[in-house]
């Protein structure tokens, strides 16, 4: 059975592109848009990985980040914000926050499949 990522994004044009990329690739993709219904999807789920986007309206990744690793059955997913947040500081920000992964926005279509599974080789 294929792999399931959970894409947590607010923006459509976003979850389109990603879904389009990674299920032409072999993964089954879920959506939500905003931190809550991603955490409630995650638990009803339980995911093989997390795409997180971190400008999310109500609560932010980094809080939806601490969210998942408080829940028995999540902590040890892979959680990868992908965001446009490109400074300085941002990606370590991520990364202490509890992500494992931090990729930018715009999405790079030609290698998205390819960061993607180098999270379910590299555990």
């Amino acid at each position: 059975m294929s792999k399931l990522i959970l894409y947590i994004e607010d923006d459509p044009a976003n979850r389109l592109l990603v879904r389009r990329v990674l299920e032409a690739a072999g993964y089954r993709v879920e959506e939500a848009v905003n931190g809550p219904s991603g955490v409630q999807k995650a638990q009803a789920s339980l995911p093989d990985l997390i795409l997180l986007d971190i400008n999310l309206p109500d609560v932010d990744g980094y809080e939806v980040v601490g969210l998942l690793r408080r829940t028995p059955g999540l902590r040890k997913v892979p959680i990868v914000a992908l965001t446009a947040n490109v400074m300085k500081g941002d990606r370590e920000r991520s990364l202490e926050a509890g992500c494992n992964g931090y990729l930018q926005k715009p999405i790079d279509v030609d290698t998205l499949a390819e960061q993607i599974a180098s999270f379910f080789t590299s555990g």
